[in-house]
Formats: structure tokens, C-alpha cells, sequence
């Protein structure tokens, strides 16, 4: 079965799979790109510019809001205190461009604090009290200091250790320890000094062991970065939610707009021109009857041909709207109907104790008619199967077959539509298809119960 899942917007810290997991490299090269690799130099500098940003934004923080707090008496602490809300507000874009620049950690800006149309400085003043947005920046930078100072003190003190125990064998030859290079490991001045090459090797060699853990522990701080960067400067739970229907509601008015417009094409392009030409064969007939009667009966006789075709072409319309059989009988013999139309036998087993509400039922059987003709024209499939049944509040939907398979989640078809209308519905999608086959699609839509019921 051809066809792919539409690509997903896919986090840019996911191109660093490969240093995380080390996956396909030697021992040693994963040990080096955690020393010094990218990401660790990354984060190593996003941990060292956390004290002065967060020391700015304390600073501000404390000295607005406390000039604000005192002024609240006065017609001027109100202003100022949306000043100070909004300006660390404005500080939060700048902690998301360096999030999203050093951790590869993408955070969706906030929404607009008015909308459309509306004005005045006593509704931005109300919005901007309002917004959480505002509020969590400022928790932010009231909270990361302490944080800021201990990422900041541990990359300082570890990197310090590490490179200075590292690079021993290059400078202690320069040390002076009662006429000994070296250092003192009594710290006296004397006693034991490591002066010669085989202890300076094995000083290297702690160095190389602390700038490997350090580079453990530079990730492991980067990780709670992003963690508080997410969780205080990204939005919450409610506006991610009311993002995402806004996004599956747009995806649904565009899929009706291109239904409506399929409709109209087909109307015009095929019934329509075909009714014209029969309303214009029957205006000549009539003209004709009186003198040439054999020649007009032959006209009728064409026109009669054309209003069958007309007929069909207009009940293939109202099918691909919403079939007869669907409404009337449910999934069960909808799906059968379309299995028999399709180029390889198939097997359908639907197996639900009621009926869905109309909207998923008419969703499974476009999503399995779609799947159906990908399997006729692409799989070179013998045998196909539809099973469908019900888990808990979930439609579960499998549709596989015996084909060729290789289907590329990114290579873009049918699927990719068809896909963007089920999380329109908070469903989803899974497409299984390695090279050689078989080919499975998964589908769990949520399950909604209709008024009337009726036997699937």
C-alpha cells in the first residue's frame, strides 16, 4: 500500500539523536562528542550566560515590582506594575531565542494579549493582568537565579579542573615546588610532588575522566532548562489545547472548502454538461419530429442514453458525499460495498455493538475507501483486510495487506490529508510498512455515541 503519513513538525534538539544515543558510533566517539561535541559546547555556553541573564532579569524583577507594589496606592503603581509584567514578558522572547538557538528546544511564542479590534489602555492594562503568560515570566525570573548560579558555578569549577588536570603534562614543568616541578599533593609545599612525565600522564588522565562526566553533567543541567523554559515560558496546557483546535478547525474548514469545490467541479465538468447537451439533442429532436420522424426518434434515443449516464454520474456524486447504503445500514455493509469494488479480495470484519456517532462513522468510511483504492492501485497486493472494533472511548481501524509495502511517512500522498482530518477529531494515525511488506494503518478515532441507535 502506497502512501505516507503527513510529516509532523519535529523538534530541532531530535537532529541531535545521534549524539544522544551514540547510536552507529564507536565508544570513543561518543566519549568525545560528550567531552566536546556540539551539543556539550552548546549548553556548555547556554549554562555560562544563565547567571548574567538571570542576575538582569532578578534584579529588574525585584526593583520593579517592589516600586510598583509601594506605588499601588497612587494612580501610577498600576501602570507601572503592567509595565513590569509586560517588559518580562518581553524578556521571555529573549530566553526562547537562546533556548531555542543553544538547547535546540523550540518554544511557541504567546498568544496576542488583545484581539482584534480591541483598544484602550484600560483593556491593555486588564489583559495583560489577565495573561498567565506574563505572571509565569515573571516566576521565571524570580526563580532561575539560584538555578543560573549553581549551572553556572559547576561548569566554571568542573571545566576549570578538567582542562587544568588534562593539559598537566604541557605546563608542570613550569611549576616550582622546592626546586621540583610539579604539584604538591600535600599541599605544603613539599612532601610528595608529581614531577615526572609517567604522573603527569596519569594527572592527564583524571583530567580527561573529569571533562567526561562533566560533559554528563552539562547535559543533565541542560535538561532542566528546558524543562523550566518550557514549563514557565511555554504555554500552558489550556492555550496549547485551544491551539490545536483552532488548528484542526482550520484543517476542517479547508477540507470542506476543497469537498465543496470537488462537488461543484464535478457537477459542472460532468452532470451539468452532460443535462446541457441533453436538453440541446432534445430541442433538435423536437425541431426535426414533423419532418424527418426517423431522425428525431434516433435523437430521443441518444438522449435517452445520455440521461442514464447523467443518472450514474450523479449517484457516483451523492456516494462520494455521504452513501445511501451508510446512512441506512451502517459500516458494516458500507465497507463490504466498497471491498467489492476493490482489485484484490478483502476481507472486512466489523465488529461494533452500536453504531458511532455520524461524523466518525462517515470518517471511517472515507478513511477506509481511501485506504481501499491505495491498495488497488499501488500495494500489487493478492489478499487486504478491514478490521474494525471498539476499545474503551477509542474506534480502532486496521487496514493491512500482503503488498509490496515501502511506504515513506515523508514522501507525501493521500495520507498525509487524510491523516490532518483525523487529529481534526483528537485521532490518530500509524502507518506500518517496511520494504517487502506487509502494510498495516492504524487509526483510533475517538468513540462518540449517536442519538438514535441503531445495529451496526
Amino acid at each position: 500500500m502506497a502512501g505516507a503519513m503527513s510529516s509532523t513538525a519535529v523538534p530541532r534538539e531530535a537532529r541531535d539523536a545521534g549524539e544522544r544515543s551514540g547510536s552507529g558510533r564507536s565508544p570513543w566517539s561518543s566519549a568525545v562528542s560528550v567531552m566536546v561535541g556540539p551539543r556539550t559546547l552548546r549548553e556548555c555556553l547556554y549554562a555560562l550566560l544563565n547567571l548574567p541573564m538571570a542576575l538582569f532579569a532578578f534584579c529588574f524583577a525585584v526593583t520593579a515590582l517592589s516600586t510598583s507594589a509601594g506605588l499601588l496606592i497612587t494612580f501610577v503603581g498600576l501602570p507601572l506594575l503592567c509595565l513590569t509584567l509586560i517588559s518580562l514578558r518581553a524578556f521571555g522572547y529573549v530566553e526562547r531565542a537562546r533556548a531555542h538557538w543553544l538547547l535546540r528546544l523550540p518554544v511557541p511564542g504567546p498568544r496576542p494579549l488583545l484581539a482584534k479590534g480591541r483598544r484602550g489602555l484600560m483593556e491593555w492594562m486588564s489583559a495583560v493582568l489577565r495573561s498567565g503568560e506574563c505572571w509565569r515570566s515573571t516566576g521565571y525570573a524570580l526563580l532561575h537565579l539560584p538555578w543560573a548560579l549553581f549551572t553556572f558555578t559547576m561548569v566554571v569549577v568542573m571545566w576549570s579542573l578538567a582542562w587544568s588536570g588534562l593539559l598537566y603534562p604541557l605546563y608542570f614543568w613550569m611549576l616550582d615546588q622546592r626546586d621540583r616541578p610539579g604539584i604538591s599533593v600535600d599541599g605544603t609545599g613539599g612532601g610528595l610532588v608529581w614531577d615526572t612525565l609517567p604522573e603527569a600522564l596519569l594527572v592527564s588522565l583524571a583530567g580527561l575522566l573529569l571533562l567526561y562526566l562533566s560533559g554528563w553533567l552539562i547535559r543533565g543541567m541542560a535538561m532542566v532548562d528546558r524543562l523550566m523554559v518550557g514549563g514557565l515560558l511555554g504555554p500552558s496546557a489550556a492555550e496549547t489545547r485551544v491551539q490545536e483546535l483552532e488548528s484542526n478547525r482550520s484543517v476542517v474548514v479547508d477540507a470542506s472548502a476543497a469537498d465543496l469545490r470537488r462537488i461543484e467541479r464535478d457537477l459542472h465538468d460532468g452532470a451539468q454538461a452532460r443535462l446541457v447537451a441533453l436538453a440541446m439533442g432534445l430541442g433538435l429532436a423536437k425541431e426535426k419530429l414533423a419532418e424527418d420522424p426517423e431522425a428525431a426518434a434516433r435523437m430521443v434515443d441518444e438522449a435517452h442514453g445520455e440521461v442514464k449516464l447523467a443518472l450514474q454520474e450523479l449517484r457516483d456524486l451523492a456516494r462520494g458525499i455521504h452513501p445511501a447504503i451508510l446512512t441506512d445500514r451502517g459500516l458494516g455493509p458500507a465497507l463490504s460495498a466498497v471491498a467489492s469494488r476493490c482489485t484484490v479480495p478483502v476481507a472486512v470484519d466489523v465488529d461494533l455493538p452500536e453504531r458511532p456517532a455520524e461524523a466518525i462513522e462517515g470518517i471511517t468510511y472515507f478513511m477506509v475507501s481511501e485506504l481501499l483504492q491505495n491498495v488497488s492501485k499501488h500495494s500489487r497486493a493478492r489478499s487486504a483486510s478491514v478490521d474494525i472494533w471498539r476499545t474503551g472511548d477509542r474506534l480502532m481501524v486496521l487496514v493491512s495487506d500482503d503488498g509490496r509495502g515501502g511506504a515513506d511517512p515523508g514522501a507525501g500522498s493521500g495520507l498525509a490529508g487524510l491523516t490532518e482530518r483525523i487529529a481534526a477529531v483528537d485521532g490518530a494515525l500509524a502507518v506500518s510498512s517496511p520494504a517487502g511488506g506487509p502494510t498495516t494503518v492504524t487509526a483510533a478515532l475517538p468513540w462518540r455515541d449517536r442519538p438514535g441507535r441503531g445495529a451496526a
